[in-house]
């Protein structure tokens, strides 16, 4: 940091949950970030920034920042106040947490964190460090991509993904489930210039997103049926004789069960279960089979349904059936994370420490809450980099349980979040441009250094700070709690560089100096898997997966649909009867990605909230005209879960009988003081605990008719 008048530029990394993970440079003069902007040098943020993050200072100097330790005054949620200091704060906690672990145990103590940060030292380390040495209740952090990630590591063994600049090479780009121009843009850039040197993109998508409009060709399955959809077309392929045997032969296990597996699913029934017609599906089939190289590109909003896991099974199978793994421009696209993968001790000491009495699913954070976890029951969460209220399913059931006088919550952020309403204690939290810490990507094969730009306001502290002043005030002695940023960062990199060949040449120095430092690829590594080998038991890409099997999931990728739709009424505009009066129906609900937030975050900026526009559900013409709801009329959405109101949108963006709400916008600043996640189910996925936040049916009525 520089509090000279000379302006100094400082190197970072945006730290939010996107693949893309950008480079940006901080100009600072007098200790004042004067610009924030991308770094034109970096190979994938090539000198532009997204919507959401090209403001970031009207962050940085938002009037609402929390500034100062606060105890609530008065009844949970009542909005007052008393500032304290940090280490009356420190102790107040060390004395409740002391006092829970007499009587019930540490497992009684929940920390409950999740992206609101993706960094090395800021999340990772402080996810595990102290808890272990707690010996606090443990997380599944499974309500992102944690089916993807299970049924990928399964089936290939690794999440390695080919270079993004790779898709150049594509002559069809398949992208499932997946909406970059939202969520990972500065891939769409790549895709155009793919698009001009004659490749064929595909979007296989319900809604029309801003991907699918400038996509060739856009296929609109019913939610949660895309398994059935993946199966269908590898029934074709295999039917006509399309797949790549002597590739199968040699790399796969599993391909003659998967060919009878798939034998039953017919363009007709297939049809039927996802509402494709059958020549589409054949024809997808065919110049998917026959086009090569061929990209499949997906995400995580697809597997948030209860069949999520064998969904994905599903879809990344198809790489396989035509042999495109392993091959410049073609395979599958999900992650690159798996690249990055730290040395698991050096960030959490866990060998140390006693086994973790405990764990909790994420999503049921709400249920945990209010008795489910009853051997202890939570007495104490603490929260930071999240928005549980905010961004978790069934959130009415998270706020009640928040409400509970017994229960001591601690919440450290940035800003007054919904969550933080219900807080006992309210801790202040650094930004990205006021701390130290290293990222990895999801979405290229670069590391990126953060450097502390400017000072932390008022009394802000990191959240690795706050986990050291809380291991102090805790009476433990073990140096890696005290470590500061540096010392943490270096041993983390040391650690894994000496195991991962990827992490080869890199060091803290060179992090330091260079901002951005490429992993590292031999030559014959760049495109994954392209030796043959795959990191699995059996040495080969398993189709039939016997890992999957020993946790109770098919060894093959089957289709059911998920619970909740299976037990509805199939609705159809059709039933409206001759007299005009329309059945009770209800809709199927996606609550994917805002374009101007990432999740919850920055949902509390006034440009962006503008940009965004008040909270709102698409509708379909159809429907609308059915239940006599106009454009821009507040309307009702609701289920045995909850309600919230929106306001209407009328587009044939969505297909008749579907309905999307975007996630992010903050409950207390939606007209009825919740958000979409008052309707969303905590039920977990077919794999891994994962969310089904898309397995959400409601109803919707004019608000005028309550």
């Amino acid at each position: 940091m520089s509090e000279t008048n000379e302006t100094v530029l400082y190197k970072g990394a945006c730290p939010h949950d996107c693949p893309d993970t950008c480079a940006t440079i901080t100009e600072v003069r007098g200790g004042q970030a004067l610009r924030f902007y991308a770094d034109p040098d970096h190979p994938t943020t090539q000198g532009w920034l997204c919507a959401k993050v090209r403001p970031y200072l009207e962050r940085i100097y938002s009037p609402d920042r929390l500034l100062y330790p606060l105890r609530r005054l008065g009844p949970k949620g009542g909005g007052r106040w008393e500032r304290i200091g940090w280490d009356e704060a420190a102790a107040e906690i060390a004395g409740r947490w002391k006092g829970i672990i007499a009587d019930y145990g540490a497992a009684a103590i929940l920390p409950y964190s999740y992206s609101g940060t993706l960094g090395l030292l800021q999340l990772a380390v402080c996810n595990t460090r102290l808890w272990n040495r707690m010996g606090a209740s443990g997380l599944e952090r499974s309500i992102c991509g944690a089916a993807a990630e299970a049924t990928i590591e399964a089936t290939y063994g690794a999440r390695w993904a080919p270079d993004p600049a790779d898709v150049l090479h594509s002559k069809l780009v398949l992208i499932w489930g997946h909406n970059p121009a939202s969520t990972s843009p500065h891939f769409m850039p790549l895709l155009r210039r793919a698009q001009k040197r004659g490749a064929h993109v595909i979007v296989i998508d319900p809604r029309r997103t801003l991907t699918a409009r400038s996509a060739d060709q856009h296929i609109r399955p019913r939610p949660a049926s895309d398994g059935a959809l993946a199966l269908g077309l590898m029934h074709v392929i295999f039917r006509e004789g399309l797949h790549d045997a002597a590739w199968l032969e040699s790399n796969s296990i599993g391909w003659r069960e998967l060919r009878e597996r798939v034998a039953s699913y017919t363009p007709e029934r297939v049809a039927e279960i996802t509402g494709i017609d059958q020549e589409t599906i054949v024809s997808l089939a065919r110049r998917y089979a026959t086009t090569k190289p061929a990209l499949l590109k997906t995400a995580d909003g697809v597997q948030r349904h209860g069949n999520g896991g064998q969904t994905m099974r599903a879809i990344i199978c198809l790489p396989a059936v035509v042999g495109q793994v392993g091959t410049l421009g073609g395979g599958l696209f999900y992650s690159t994370g798996g690249f990055g993968r730290w040395d698991a001790e050096s960030i959490g000491h866990k060998g140390e420490c006693a086994a973790t009495p405990r764990t909790i699913n994420m999503n049921r954070l709400g249920a945990a809450l209010m008795g489910e976890a009853a051997d202890p029951p939570v007495q104490s969460l603490y929260v930071f980099a999240a928005n549980p209220v905010a961004s978790s399913p069934n959130a009415g059931l998270i706020a009640q349980g928040l409400q509970r006088d017994d229960l001591f919550t601690v919440v450290h952020e940035q800003f007054p979040t919904d969550t933080v309403q219900y807080a006992d204690l309210v801790l202040p939290a650094t930004t990205q441009l006021e701390h130290v810490d290293l990222h990895k990507a999801y979405g290229h094969r670069n590391l990126q250094y953060n450097q502390q730009a400017i000072a932390p306001p008022g009394e802000c502290k990191s959240n690795w700070d706050v986990m050291r002043l809380l291991a102090a005030a805790m009476g433990y002695q073990e140096p890696w709690l005290h470590e500061d940023a540096e010392t943490v960062i270096r041993g983390v990199v040391d650690a894994t560089r000496a195991t991962n060949p990827y992490f080869a040449g890199v060091t803290l120095e060179r992090l330091q100096a260079e901002g951005t430092v490429p992993l590292h690829f031999a030559a014959e590594s760049h495109v994954p898997f392209a030796d043959g080998r795959f990191p699995t038991p059996s040495g080969k890409l398993e189709l039939r997966c016997e890992a999957l099997a020993a946790r109770g999931i098919d060894a093959l990728p089957e289709y059911r649909p998920p619970a909740e739709f299976a037990q509805a009424v199939e609705r159809s505009v059709d039933a409206i009867s001759p007299e005009g009066q329309v059945p009770p129906a209800s809709f199927i609900l996606l609550s994917g990605a805002s374009h101007h937030y990432v999740s919850s975050s920055m949902a509390n900026q006034a440009s962006l909230m503008t940009k965004e526009g008040t909270p709102f559900v698409e509708i379909n013409p159809v429907d609308a005209a059915a239940y006599g709801i106009g454009d821009g009329e507040p309307v009702v959405v609701e289920n045995s879960r909850g309600w919230c109101e929106l306001r209407a949108v009328i587009t044939d963006d969505v297909p008749p009988g579907v309905v999307v709400a975007p996630k992010g916008p903050w409950a207390k600043f939606s007209p009825s003081g919740r958000n979409i996640n008052w309707t969303t189910p905590d039920t977990l996925a077919d794999l891994a605990g994962q969310s089904t936040f898309h397995s959400n049916l409601v109803y919707i009525r004019r608000a005028s008719d309550a």
